[in-house]
């Protein structure tokens, strides 16, 4: 597997503060890499340590096998990057600003117009790509943001909060094109979020930094098995059978955490874990209960951070 990023020890301090405390990690060729994290957990900064606008205190670190330190010119023509808040020239048409980082990026002349062209198909801006990006909506701002990151069609992509403050929609519609963008072009993205549904959605696999270091990493279905061991269970049965079935579900204390309780016409339950569903079931059936239906919620990368985060505070 070809490996685009790979980081070993990297420490970043600002006045005596450890802002990146010995990170490792590896980033593989086409994933959507999530790099999960609260605010001031370190995203960022990492961000600007691998395009080489800041160097690191100490380790090393490689992004397509160059050192951003010393490299970092011939790196950013090969990456593009996308922050919460980019700057456009809002003065100018979405054409104008596109035109003039064409020309900054190294794109051939001879494919410009081309490329803008495609791009602003692609992000649904072509309809507004002669008027003035001062009287965009933030989405449409973040989209051409986007495209103008990918005029040079990097090999690897910086997402860092890339969907912050966009209402629902306009978060959507960059998330799809975030992953057309991977999946069809076979781009590597790094993505930074404290979003957590979005990284759910897009990412191949993700990193959770906290205070700066890396305390886990993994495909989310990996990290879920790992930390999510309690999950709770949506258990139909008949209106007559409910206070039956709860009195069975009190005497499983070892299995079932907590008082069960009654939402739209259901019981819900802690459980306390996913093994002991097909035991919790029996008991029931054996008790003359019957099950319409047995659903559990799906874990997800929500329930992973917070458990991450209670075990880094100490909270059990």
């Amino acid at each position: 597997m070809n490996t685009v990023i790979t980081i070993n020890q990297l420490t970043r301090c600002f006045n005596g503060t450890k802002a990146v405390d010995q990170l490792s990690l590896e980033v593989h060729a086409g994933e959507i890499f999530g790099f999960l994290g609260h605010n001031g957990a370190g995203k960022t900064t990492t961000v600007r340590l691998l395009n080489g606008v800041i160097e690191a205190t100490s380790g090393s670190m490689r992004v397509l096998g160059l050192d951003p330190q010393v490299d970092g010119p011939a790196l950013r023509a090969r990456t593009g990057v996308l922050t919460e808040t980019p700057s456009m020239d809002e003065r100018l048409t979405a054409w104008d600003n596109l035109s003039i980082y064409a020309d900054l990026y190294g794109v051939p002349r001879a494919d410009v117009r081309q490329r803008i062209e495609e791009l602003l198909t692609e992000f649904d801006l072509a309809d507004r790509a002669h008027e003035r990006v001062g009287g965009y909506s933030k989405g449409m701002k973040q989209r051409l943001a986007l495209a103008r990151a990918l005029l040079h069609k990097p090999e690897l992509i910086f997402l860092d909060e890339a969907t912050s403050g966009l209402d629902p929609i306009s978060a959507h519609h960059v998330d799809e094109l975030i992953e057309r963008m991977a999946r069809r072009e076979n781009r590597t993205v790094f993505l930074t979020t404290h979003n957590l549904v979005e990284a759910q959605k897009l990412c191949d696999r993700v990193a959770v930094l906290e205070h700066g270091r890396l305390v886990a990493l993994g495909t989310p279905a990996e990290l879920t098995r790992q930390y999510v061991h309690r999950l709770d269970v949506e258990i139909e049965v008949s209106e007559g059978q409910i206070p039956v079935a709860q009195g069975v579900l009190r005497s499983l204390p070892e299995m079932v955490l907590g008082e069960p309780a009654r939402t739209n016409g259901a019981l819900v339950v802690t459980i306390n874990r996913h093994e002991s569903i097909p035991d919790v079931l029996a008991c029931l059936v054996q008790n003359d209960i019957r099950v319409y239906r047995l659903a559990s919620q799906e874990a997800n990368l929500e329930q992973v951070y917070f458990t991450l985060h209670e075990e880094k505070e100490g909270v059990q």
